[in-house]
C-alpha cells in the first residue's frame, strides 16, 4: 500500500472558542450537513461577517473610496506611493 502524502500544512494559529449549547448544536449540524470541518465553517463564517461589515482589504477600500474625479494627476506615476498611503492607519490630528 503506497504511503499517502499530505499537502504542506499552512501556518495556523490555534484558537479556543466557548460556545453556548445551541451554537454548538448548530455548528455540529452544519458540519454534518456540509461535510466541512467545524474549523472550516468558523473560518467561512468569519470571512462572511467581515465582508458584511466592511472588512475589506485596504486596497479595495482605497479603490472604492476614490473615484476618477478625486485622483491626483500624478496617479499613474506615483501609484505605489499613493497605494502605500492607503495602507497606513488614519492618524488623529493633534490639537
Amino acid at each position: 500500500m503506497p504511503k499517502r502524502t499530505r499537502p504542506p500544512a499552512a501556518v495556523r494559529e490555534p484558537v479556543q472558542v466557548y460556545l453556548a449549547p445551541d451554537d454548538s448544536a448548530l455548528l455540529n449540524r452544519l458540519a454534518t450537513e456540509t461535510g466541512l470541518s467545524k474549523a472550516e465553517i468558523l473560518r467561512r463564517g468569519m470571512k462572511s461577517y467581515a465582508r458584511e461589515h466592511g472588512g475589506s482589504s485596504p486596497m479595495l477600500r482605497f479603490l472604492s473610496e476614490s473615484g476618477p474625479e478625486g485622483w491626483p494627476e500624478s496617479v499613474a506615476a506615483d501609484h505605489d506611493a499613493l497605494l502605500a498611503e492607503s495602507y497606513q492607519p488614519a492618524r488623529k490630528r493633534r490639537k
